[in-house]
């Protein structure tokens, strides 16, 4: 009988509140002042979603960009130590043995780069441009066109179709 009493009790406050809803709701078609601060509200709270949808995608993609920038510098980095090993190859014995451990070295070293998106650029034979070469040297050759690219000083790379670092480029005059 007590159990009966308090779902009865209970079930008229939520029939209270069910009814003090509604005539909220009613006041507030009838009150244009608590009609505009509950549209305020809303445009609010829609406008708060938006900046935190793009927050999150702001921060999202700085954080590629910081990511990519740190690959790119210890890149540029390392670029310097492959050039070495270039050199060093140029100039070894044919059939040492330690030719082939710094062959092995340098293969390695060009994985590397190749997993993160880096390629050297062919720039041999092609037209200069500046966006992707630094002339270094300007020469006149007998057989090729003016501003076509006659060697490779030092090599460039490209990491995701970008420039990494411009070739170093002897170019026809």
């Amino acid at each position: 009988m007590a159990k009966e009493k308090k779902n009865e009790d209970l079930d008229l406050q939520e029939e209270d509140l069910l009814e003090e809803d509604l005539d909220q709701e009613d006041c507030s078609e009838e009150n244009p002042e608590v009609q505009a601060q509950e549209d305020s509200y809303k445009d609010q709270l829609i406008r708060l979603t938006a900046d935190f949808t793009n927050y999150k995608r702001r921060v999202e993609k700085e954080k590629k960009d910081f990511l990519a920038l740190g690959v790119k510098k210890v890149a540029l980095d390392l670029l310097g130590v492959i050039d070495n090993f270039e050199r060093a190859l140029d100039h070894s014995d044919e059939d040492s043995s330690f030719k082939e451990g710094v062959e092995m070295i340098y293969q390695q070293l060009l994985d590397l780069l190749k997993k993160n998106n880096i390629c050297p650029m062919e720039a041999l034979n092609e037209k200069f441009d500046p966006n992707r070469h630094h002339a270094v040297l300007v020469e006149e050759k007998e057989g090729v066109e003016e501003g076509v690219v006659i060697d490779v000083v030092q090599k460039g790379y490209m990491i995701n179709d970008e420039v990494l670092r411009p070739a170093m480029v002897k170019v026809s005059q």
